[in-house]
């Protein structure tokens, strides 16, 4: 199974993912444009995809998915809860799957398994993705860690995780006090520290590669989150790689 983090961040998130002659997108969080620019970079293109599946209605992940579905013809999955909150702003769709929180979607080479997540949006999942051989786990947008998340991640052999803010820099920086007890809530999301000991506990001799994404641009910096991840990490045989905002990366193979 190969996997790319197309961008991930505030001003956007967005990740590919395919297996045999299957492809699909975890949220479009881009302008279509953006995307198939970024596809391209990977030596991919939008009419590769066989599916869109949507973590929560925030603007940083669906920006892109009504235009990819209309034009595209590109069905998208998400729960409910997600697809209501989140219509105004994708509009119409060439075709919409519900799914369950927590219910797996069997896509031909694919399995795509949904978990709740802790954040302020209306029913908001993270999504752990499997070919038979190997799994692949994407979690960002949540507050906190649960029980739940250490167990749908258990065992992954690639994950994406979120290292979104250094506390420091967040009391220090220019939000305001609302927005950063926002930013630190339960409903919020993770600080650098709290990413390092999620990933702690999820350490395995088949994890391959771990992606730290959603970083903060105002309240993070690459090398404080690689410095938390890698105190834990150690010497783990793993690779362990910062998600950019303005650049995919390079397709990475996961293999059994």
């Amino acid at each position: 199974m190969n996997f790319s983090v197309l961008g991930s961040g505030s001003k956007g998130n967005s990740v590919y993912i395919e297996s045999g002659t299957t492809a699909i997108l975890i949220d479009a969080g881009f302008s279509g444009k953006e995307i198939a620019a970024r596809l391209h970079s990977i030596g991919r293109k939008l009419e590769d995809l066989n599916a869109l599946f949507v973590t929560h209605e925030h603007h940083d992940h669906i920006q892109g998915v009504g235009v990819l579905s209309r034009r595209c013809n590109i069905p998208v999955y998400g729960n409910y809860g997600t697809v209501k909150g989140g219509e105004k702003l994708m509009g119409k769709l060439f075709k919409y799957s519900e799914f369950a929180t927590g219910e797996v979607v069997r896509m031909q080479d694919l399995q795509i398994r949904s978990f709740s997540v802790s954040h302020d949006a209306a029913d908001p999942v993270g999504f752990v993705i499997g070919n038979g051989e190997v799994t692949l786990a994407y979690c960002t947008d949540t507050g906190k860690v649960s029980a739940l998340l250490r167990q749908r991640l258990m065992g992954c052999n690639g994950l994406v995780l979120e290292f979104n803010h250094d506390p420091q820099m967040l009391k220090e920086g220019p939000y305001s006090l609302a927005l950063q007890q926002r930013v630190r809530s339960d409903h919020g999301h993770l600080a650098n520290a709290d990413g390092a000991e999620f990933l702690q506990s999820l350490l395995h001799d088949q994890l391959q590669y771990v992606i730290l994404a959603h970083l903060s641009a105002t309240n993070n910096h690459p090398d404080l989150a690689m410095t938390a991840a890698r105190n834990v990490v150690r010497s783990h045989p793993l690779q362990l790689k910062v998600a950019s905002q303005n650049l995919a990366t390079k397709l990475m193979l996961l293999k059994k």
